[in-house]
């Protein structure tokens, strides 16, 4: 499949319509400030006309992460897939739209079922009563990269169909070029975005949404999902029917079930909201700190249950992976909070982010030290774990640590899990049902076979170095025979002294010149040179005119530092 086009210098402008209307709704929404600084404003002299001065007055009450939103769902289904990658990328944005973006309404008009029609006689090349024995023209749903239909297959299989809007791609790539486009102006005109880098932000969407275009990706991730999980009985997921799938289209297993949400349509059924919130949970925990392969997005509309409290997961097309390494240091921050020890809660918060540069350690300890102090006082079963990661998320956002994605999907799945669980059982405690995962992945650390396996691992690195010295060491030589190596020191700290430096002899070069203007200027006068004003050459004048205002000068800005 190609690859999304992003071109940066002005072609946006020929979809002068499309990046006016967007530049209108940004201005519409409060953002004009940020229109006038990039100097686009020409660009949108319509829109200016169309916003009241009483709808200003009332979006300025409204936060900037909520005007986002509102921009976002305004401008349609490419901007809505943006905010709704970026709510799950808080290395890139900062906590209050990490917030804000999950509310997007993912609410757009079905397309035709006459284009529905031609995309898949034109994906499979046969005609559609060749592919479906049946097939409902009217949509299950609609979203901003597809919709669903039902259909039945030609051997009588209840399918959903998700087939992609016609196109998307094109459609995206539009958008994704005006995106680039102002990125690259705000980093250029605004102040301070150039540490934001907003064009590496859309960079990192194109490479998501790419994915996400890709139906393929999705069906691949639910056949590792039912491998993972082929001798679970608690768990379901459905069919891939992959002789009619491609990367537009993707067609599945219908499910019955019942939604977990709907907890009166649960009993209605005989199934039990408290076994299903403690097998929901452990199927979430099971796929983070056992697998390392889990479902980033477990919220009640992803989740049905089938009879007997099977429960069974839908959409695939977001899933998290988590290696043994991070999932052992997240387990050690949790149990460091409850042990109430900062000094080591600390250590694992910092092996679990990154950072451009080393943050204040003693500050940083002190703001883990209050956020413990904030929960030593509750009992495991009060301790709420959403509410615990949202705070360690704004503690570590306040010493610009950066969280990697796939570690905040996973404790948003965690975070999902544990509101799922206590609004189907009131009585549910999260801590207590973790507890033998979290052991399992303390307790692995000192398994024999770990520990021989890590011995190994550590041995075999150990004599690969050992190994590639003498080689190194030779290629080094040859470097320095042949005269090619080169030894760079880069100083550091000398700046203010360098620029001392500079001013000294600036003033140094200054005083020589008003020296040699004073002295040239009284030459002139002595030797009586033309023309002459009251009997004095005016060129000496000049001279000793300009001299003076030097002078001045130079006496002004050396009392202005403070030094004579």
């Amino acid at each position: 499949m190609a690859t999304l086009r992003i071109n940066r210098i002005g072609k946006t402008y020929r979809h002068v319509k499309r990046y006016r209307r967007i530049l209108s709704v940004f201005f519409k929404y409060g953002f004009g400030g940020l229109v006038d600084v990039m100097n686009i404003e020409q660009c949108v002299e319509v829109g200016l006309k169309l916003v009241s001065r009483k709808h200003r007055a009332k979006l300025e009450t409204l936060s900037r992460a909520v005007r986002v939103r509102m921009v976002l769902e305004e401008l349609g289904p490419a901007f809505i897939k943006f905010g709704q990658i970026l709510s799950t990328r808080p290395d890139l944005l900062s906590v209050d739209f990490i917030q804000e973006l999950p509310k997007l309404q993912d609410d757009v008009p079905p397309f035709p079922f006459t284009e529905v029609r031609d995309i898949l006689e034109n994906e499979f090349g046969k005609p559609l009563d060749k592919i479906f024995s049946s097939f409902n023209e009217d949509p299950l749903a609609a979203a901003s990269i597809g919709q669903v239909h039902r259909a039945r297959t030609l051997d009588g299989e209840e399918v959903v169909v998700k087939v992609q809007r016609p196109d998307i791609r094109r459609t995206i790539e539009v958008d994704l070029e005006i995106m680039m486009n102002l990125a690259g102006l705000a980093e250029k005109h605004l102040e301070g975005w150039d540490v934001q880098r907003p064009t590496r932000i859309v960079t990192e969407f194109a490479r998501t949404i790419e994915k996400e275009l890709d139906y393929t990706m999705e069906s691949t991730n639910m056949l590792r999902f039912a491998r993972q999980f082929a001798d679970e009985p608690d768990i379901y997921i459905p069919r891939v029917y992959k002789e009619i799938s491609s990367n537009r289209v993707l067609t599945m297993e219908y499910i019955g079930g019942v939604k977990v949400s709907n907890i009166s349509k649960l009993k209605e059924e005989g199934l039990d909201p408290g076994i299903i919130a403690g097998r929901g949970f452990d199927l979430v925990m099971k796929q983070i700190f056992i697998y390392g392969f889990f479902h980033a997005d477990p919220h009640p509309g992803n989740i049905f249950i089938l009879p007997d409290n099977v429960i069974c997961f839908l959409d695939f097309g977001m899933m998290g992976r988590v290696d043994l390494e991070t999932r052992e240091d997240f387990v050690d921050l949790v149990l460091s909070i409850v042990q109430c020890n900062e000094k080591k809660a600390t250590d694992a918060l910092l092996e679990l982010t990154s950072q451009e540069k080393e943050p204040d350690r003693r500050m940083l300890e002190r703001d883990v030290s209050g956020l413990i102090d904030q929960y030593s006082y509750m009992s495991l079963g009060e301790l709420e774990m959403g509410k615990l990661i949202i705070r360690l998320l704004k503690t570590a956002a306040l010493h610009r640590l950066s969280v990697p994605p796939d570690l905040f999907l996973m404790v948003k799945a965690l975070a999902s899990a544990e509101g799922l669980g206590r609004e189907l059982d009131p009585g549910f405690d999260a801590v207590k049902r973790a507890t033998p995962f979290i052991r399992r992945v303390r307790m692995g650390r000192f398994k024999p076979d770990r520990l021989a396996r890590d011995v190994v691992d550590s041995g075999t690195d150990i004599f690969r170095l050992l190994r590639e010295v003498p080689d190194e060491v030779r290629k080094i030589l040859r470097l320095v025979r042949q005269g090619l190596l080169k030894v760079e020191f880069q100083h550091r700290g000398l700046e203010p002294m360098l620029a001392t430096h500079e001013r000294i002899s600036n003033r140094i070069a200054f005083a020589i010149v008003l020296a040699a203007l004073i002295v040239g200027s009284a030459l002139i006068v002595l030797s009586g040179i033309p023309p002459k004003w009251q009997e004095i050459p005016v060129i000496g004048l000049a001279g000793f005119l300009i001299a003076g205002l030097m002078g001045f000068w130079l006496l002004v800005t050396i009392m202005r530092r403070g030094k004579m």
